[in-house]
């Protein structure tokens, strides 16, 4: 309880405290966007006879290729080819920028058994700049769940609107632009997992523990596609990979697994209790963060301040509305000070420059608490 008393009381100076409901939040003003595609071929399929770019956009610079422009001023969605992959265009006004939507994007297998789902296609959202420049050099963020990143998705039909917080960050100067790589999982459970969260014997093969695949997936193939055609940074440091819940679980083992390609990492609400505590069931009988699986598959890069990642970790206090709070939140809450602790005492992560926390008094366990949220994760990571 020392441990909890401490933490519930401070929060790192370099947010300085702030609020996570203050106005950073509320002020967003776009709202939700649903993605649904309105190509221009007569029978509305999306499809499209546009050769890929990448070629057409050779200009002997050094810059990377012309993108596919954001959609006419009619409004409709524009398809296109590029980079090898079928997607298209379109804009929902925020100042925040334009999207790019790969329905299907295929980076071929290799990143995974055969059959798993990230060997499979994924669905990509990118969120660019609205002053997209391809001789630049745009920190990338990754989204987990990418479904409601953007738009009201995912199983509670929500929404984090990271287009709203954007647009207020950069009217700030708080942060300048980056791109955002929202990828929709194919299976949470298997991509974001390290082991089971049930009894095993409930579980199919391929139903769990593949986000081993998953961070090889995002490093050496979604990543290195995006290197070649798009205006990335190429610094670890300037890659984040963010997570909530399941997801948040799974952005602390990929930057951890891959610090190679993600040098910053936000936990939000993580499970950080998968294989210890009982919240969906199984014979789990709890027992220390510090023996578990999890810290034992990454502390080769925990230990090594050379090369770990930062991060940010963070829970919420509200215990009414439903299983979700009441149980899924409190055992996030009670592992992720677990955690805290432990990288601080066993790992050595200094607070405020490695290591970025927040007790959110109003937090839920939903995207509109992760999404009020995000522009402190962002300014702690990624920050003008």
């Amino acid at each position: 309880m020392a441990r909890r008393s401490t933490l519930a009381l401070a929060c790192t100076a370099a947010l300085a405290c702030t609020d996570p409901t203050s106005e950073t939040g509320d002020e967003a003003t776009d709202g939700p966007f649903d993605p649904t595609f309105a190509g221009s071929s007569e029978d509305g399929s999306g499809t499209s006879e546009d050769t890929d770019t990448t070629e057409a956009s050779e200009t002997g610079d050094d810059c990377h290729p012309v993108v596919p422009p954001p959609p006419r001023p009619d409004g409709r969605s524009e398809p296109f080819a590029f980079g090898g992959q079928s997607g298209w265009s379109h804009d929902a006004g925020s100042p925040a920028g334009w999207f790019h939507t790969y329905d299907a994007i295929e980076l071929g297998a290799g990143f995974g058994p055969d059959g798993t789902p990230v060997s499979a296609p994924h669905k990509v959202h990118l969120l660019l700049p609205r002053d997209y420049d391809r001789c630049a050099s745009y920190p990338v963020v990754v989204m987990n769940d990418g479904s409601s990143s953007f738009w009201n998705g995912g199983s509670a039909d929500k929404s984090w609107d990271v287009p709203g917080a954007l647009s207020s960050l950069y009217a700030e100067g708080s942060l300048e632009p980056v791109i955002v790589v929202a990828v929709e999982p194919n299976d949470r459970d298997y991509e974001y997992s390290h082991t089971p969260w049930t009894d095993p014997d409930t579980l199919e093969p391929g139903d769990c523990c593949g986000v081993e695949d998953y961070a090889d997936y995002l490093a050496e193939g979604l990543g290195a596609w995006l290197d070649e055609h798009y205006a990335v940074a190429t610094d670890p440091e300037d890659w984040a990979i963010v997570g909530s819940s399941r997801g948040g679980l799974g952005a602390c083992a990929v930057a951890n697994l891959r610090p190679d390609r993600f040098g910053r990492a936000a936990c939000m609400s993580p499970s950080f209790w998968l294989g210890l505590d009982p919240v969906f069931g199984g014979d789990f009988d709890g027992g220390p963060l510090a023996d578990s699986l999890l810290i034992d598959t990454l502390s080769p890069s925990l230990s090594d301040p050379s090369v770990r990642p930062h991060l940010w970790i963070d829970w919420g206090l509200i215990r009414t509305g439903g299983f979700h709070n009441e149980v899924i939140e409190e055992a996030a809450t009670a592992r992720g000070i677990e955690m805290v602790g432990l990288l601080e005492d066993e790992f050595g992560y200094v607070l405020d420059e490695e290591l970025h926390w927040l007790e959110d008094p109003e937090g839920e366990h939903d995207e509109v608490s992760w999404g009020l949220r995000f522009p402190l994760v962002m300014q702690a990571l990624l920050g003008s």
